[in-house]
């Protein structure tokens, strides 16, 4: 049988909280927020997250940034980026866009339901990248960053969690926002 289509789940209709704090934290408008039915994930499920927005770093300090997406109340990370070297030339406003896809690979309770997760990240913000003005242009990460590709940590499937996206910065010199985020689902049933 063939997959179904996306469904779109989640995106959000304004642009989150400007983040300047070095402490992980939700970085969605509510309307961005989702809840997922207990039960509702199948083995072969894809989930996709796309999300856009502008980030500012220091010069010389700019710290590390990662983005990830969290289930339930304790907030297990279902998908991270790990922490990306920022750029050590100052960057301020420049656009940053994420796009990672997720495989649901086991379902279960307590920590059973895992998710393989693979995408990319792009900013000159990032990795010593120099601007575009002075070249040459590479801002383009795959995630999760600098580590082999593992499966997620477990996270219970079968109650219903809150889906969120995290920011997280280790200094306090830089402001992330989020404009545009969604969040999908392809279901391996085809329904």
């Amino acid at each position: 049988m063939s997959l179904g289509y996306w469904e779109t789940l989640a995106s959000q209709t304004s642009d989150g909280p400007t983040q300047t704090s070095g402490t992980r934290i939700s970085c969605l408008h509510g309307s961005g927020k989702y809840t997922m039915a207990a039960n509702r994930l199948k083995v072969g499920d894809i989930l996709r997250i796309r999300a856009f927005g502008r980030i500012s770093l220091a010069v010389t300090t700019p710290g590390n940034s990662s983005w990830d997406l969290s289930a339930g109340v304790t907030g297990v990370k279902m998908f991270d980026t790990l922490p990306i070297l920022g750029n050590i030339v100052v960057q301020t406003t420049v656009p940053w866009w994420l796009e990672a896809e997720g495989i649901v690979r086991t379902v279960g309770s307590g920590t059973s339901a895992t998710m393989f997760w693979g995408g990319l990240v792009s900013s000159t913000a990032f990795l010593n990248v120099a601007a575009p003005a002075t070249g040459p242009y590479a801002g383009v990460v795959p995630v999760p960053f600098n580590v082999a590709p593992v499966a997620s940590p477990g996270f219970d499937s079968t109650v219903a969690n809150l889906l969120d996206f995290n920011f997280t910065q280790t200094t306090s010199t830089f402001s992330m926002t989020v404009h545009n985020y969604t969040l999908s689902l392809m279901s391996s049933s085809g329904f």
